[in-house]
């Protein structure tokens, strides 16, 4: 319970405060419940959906949505984006060591460059339109709200992949905690608890046409997300030497969309 807690700390804004003293072994532990972290967020969208597509138009909600996941975690995986991508922007100088250790020194400045302004606004954009496209195809609410639902479970979940693969850019810091710490049950356990959830919000959808074609979507988009993972994980020591709590925050940002993207090539080839 104590590494629930640490984990709505630590990725959500919920005033959770841990009694007591705490370990480094519950601190690192906290990751794996990364996925109910985005099952929490996912059920406060879904139901934000269904009520305020009562009342506005799909456009208008889809950024109100998309507003309340981001207030939901204090924006701070689009702050890692951003810094992320202001680093990726360093070009090289041909000195390896002096490239990353200049790109580090940028992603901890706490100002955000143009190209981090960039991202941050094509990232939401993207979103808006595609849980815009969402809403305009001819499925039910229930449908729409499981896929809401399950898209920052996904996207939790991939930041583990990645974490388990990777090495940490920097001595010290929570990112190095974690991303030292991650380990196979690590993985195992938070992919056990996403296809729980899948298996939940996946009532919905199985009981439509075709719906059958969900389980093919599970493996589709874990497969894929898997992937981008772990190539992110390795492009990341290739520029950074490792990986950074902005950088896990840039890949879960980055994988709503892959999740959203997928999703909406499924719905519309199967409903």
């Amino acid at each position: 319970m104590k590494k629930l807690l640490l984990a709505l700390q630590f990725l959500t804004i919920i005033p959770v405060k841990v009694k007591g003293q705490v370990s480094e072994d519950e601190i690192s532990g906290a990751v794996v419940f990364s996925p109910v972290v985005g099952a929490f967020q996912g059920v406060l969208i879904a139901f934000s959906a269904l009520f305020l597509i009562k009342i506005f138009s799909p456009e208008i909600t889809s950024a109100l949505i998309v507003l309340i996941l981001t207030l939901s975690n204090g924006g701070f995986h689009l702050d890692g984006l951003a810094d992320s991508f202001d680093a990726l922007a360093v070009k090289s100088s041909g000195d390896r060591a002096a490239d990353i250790r200049k790109r580090l020194s940028v992603m901890k400045d706490s100002y955000i460059g143009s190209i981090g302004v960039i991202s941050i606004t094509l990232i939401v954009l993207l979103k808006v339109l595609f849980i815009k496209d969402l809403f305009s195809m001819n499925v039910s609410m229930p449908v729409v709200a499981s896929l809401l639902f399950l898209m920052p479970v996904f996207s939790r979940w991939a930041m583990i992949p990645a974490m388990y693969h990777g090495t940490s850019a920097r001595g010290d810091g929570l990112g190095k905690m974690f991303i030292d710490n991650c380990g196979i049950n690590t993985v195992a356990f938070s992919s056990l608890l996403t296809v729980a959830f899948y298996v939940l919000a996946a009532v919905f959808i199985l009981r439509r046409p075709y719906g059958t074609g969900a389980i093919t979507l599970f493996f589709v988009l874990s497969s894929v997300l898997y992937a981008f993972s772990f190539l992110s994980a390795k492009f990341c020591e290739g520029k950074f030497d490792g990986l950074t709590g902005d950088t896990l925050g840039a890949i879960s940002e980055i994988s709503e969309i892959i999740f959203l993207a997928g999703v909406s090539l499924w719905l519309r080839r199967s409903f």
